[in-house]
Formats: C-alpha cells, sequence, structure tokens
C-alpha cells in the first residue's frame, strides 16, 4: 500500500505537476512551539532535480516555515490526489530559506510565474520520498485559483509589502526569527 523511493522519477514529477494544491509542514525545536501546516498553489512548485524542490514563497499573514527552516531546516511537503488515482506522496528533508538578491534566489525566479509579494523561495533537499493510498481522500473538482493574494498584493505595493512583512513577518507566532 505504501511504498518508498531513492528519488524523484518521471511518474512522481507528473504527479506533483498534476496537483493544484501541495502542503508544508515545519515545527520549530521547542517541543512546546507550534506546529505549521501550510496550504500552497498558484502553480508555485518546482521539481529541480531528482533531490531537490523549491517553492515560491509570496508574503502571507505568517513566516512560520521561514523561521522554522532558518532554526532547523526540517520540511515536510505533501501532495493529495484530489481526483484520478488516490495517492498521497510526501517528500521530507531539509528545506532552506532564499532571499531576494542572492544568487541562488535570483537564479531560480525565472522559473516561477510573476506573482506580486514574493518574499523568498523555499528550497528542499529530500532526504525521504514516500507515497501512501489516499483511499479516504475525498474526490474534489478543480475551478479555479482565488486571486485575492495577488490583489492584495499588488494593492499593498513593494512599499506597503515591505512594511507589512517588517511588521507581521519578521517573527513566528513562537518568537523565531523569521523576515529580517
Amino acid at each position: 500500500m505504501s511504498r518508498t523511493y531513492d528519488s524523484l522519477d518521471d511518474s512522481l514529477i507528473d504527479f506533483i505537476g498534476a496537483q493544484r494544491l501541495f502542503f508544508v509542514a515545519t515545527a520549530p525545536l521547542d517541543g512546546e512551539g507550534y506546529i505549521n501546516l501550510s496550504p500552497k498553489g498558484l502553480d508555485s512548485f518546482r521539481v529541480l532535480d531528482p533531490h531537490t524542490v523549491a517553492y515560491l514563497d509570496l508574503t502571507g499573514s505568517g513566516a512560520e516555515s521561514i523561521a522554522h527552516l532558518r532554526e532547523n531546516g526540517r520540511m515536510v511537503i505533501m501532495f493529495c490526489a484530489f481526483d484520478g488515482r488516490p495517492n498521497i506522496l510526501r517528500l521530507q528533508g531539509r528545506g532552506e530559506v532564499l532571499l531576494p538578491g542572492t544568487e541562488d534566489f535570483e537564479a531560480l525566479r525565472p522559473t516561477f510565474p510573476a506573482h506580486p509579494g514574493v518574499r523568498s523561495i523555499l528550497r528542499m533537499r529530500i532526504t525521504r520520498i514516500a507515497d501512501s493510498c489516499g483511499y479516504a481522500v475525498p474526490k474534489y473538482e478543480y475551478v479555479g485559483e482565488r486571486d485575492q493574494l495577488q490583489r492584495w498584493a499588488e494593492r499593498k505595493g513593494e512599499d506597503g509589502l515591505a512594511r507589512y512583512r517588517r511588521e507581521k513577518n519578521a517573527v513566528s507566532i513562537d518568537g523565531l526569527p523569521a523576515i529580517d
């Protein structure tokens, strides 16, 4: 029913590419800290090679994933099939935050769509790949992307987004440093 893989092969990459939604989970080292689980979409995920993936991180209400990666690097990304053959795929590994202006960020940025409000790219070196049945995941029909986040970021503008990140994304809910 479940299987582990040595690397992302063509069938796994095709499965990932067909998903419109993925989930990112991170946690602080402190056992009393909050575990974070965030849904992501907007064509923001890329497979870079059979052991490396990345996603475009847009300005949002929190910066938990960034703070946790800066502290300890632990990360899991999960994909669920909401149509077609049931499947759940988990990519576990060590993530890092690539900030605008850095060489790695600038090299990867053109591989993603143009979105307002980009604050980083999160890249993960995969250490474990596993799938599971997904038999209990319900079927859903994709009807389109939401545009609220993009419209919000456009209204804020670059200066407003920078101010928002300083005010709302500087630290995690546990007080860990996130956006400088």
